[in-house]
């Protein structure tokens, strides 16, 4: 847990303007991917049943559509970024080794070049945090303000 002191502590000098606005995309995206599985979920739960694990389609692509939607909006205003980014760690990983991989890297309709620049933006933004323009950075300067 001391790495993570020391790299939010490293973010709080060098805070770009970047990585702030790119962490705000990568939530949107996120975000409209849920609509997307909300409004598609046939497609999703085909996607699913033709996966590794086809007995779980229907709640994997609840699950997926949810959180999702919920961590799409976290991640762009930055409240619990690590935490939502956490939890879409798994589902990126699930896309890219069961969904996208075993399609090929240029069949048509395959998503595996995005799932993985979204996999590699989460990787990198559960490391770094959420930057100094969030909402969790905020909520930590109102609570040392106040000695909490």
């Amino acid at each position: 847990m001391k790495i993570f002191y020391q790299i939010d502590h490293w973010t709080e000098k060098h805070h770009p303007v970047m990585l702030d606005l790119l962490r705000v995309l990568l939530g949107i995206t996120i975000f409209f991917k849920g609509l997307y599985f909300i409004s598609h979920t046939e497609e999703l739960q085909h996607i699913l049943a033709n996966s590794a694990f086809p007995w779980l389609s229907f709640a994997v692509a609840h699950y997926v559509a949810i959180v999702h939607l919920a961590g799409g909006i976290m991640i762009s205003i930055g409240l619990f970024t690590r935490k939502a980014v956490a939890f879409q760690i798994p589902i990126l990983l699930g896309a890219v080794i069961f969904v996208n991989a075993p399609k090929g890297f240029f069949a048509e309709g395959n998503d595996l070049v995005f799932s993985l620049a979204v996999l590699g933006l989460l990787c990198f933004y559960f490391i770094y945090g959420p930057g100094y323009r969030s909402a969790d950075h905020s909520l930590n300067a109102q609570a040392d303000n106040y000695g909490g």
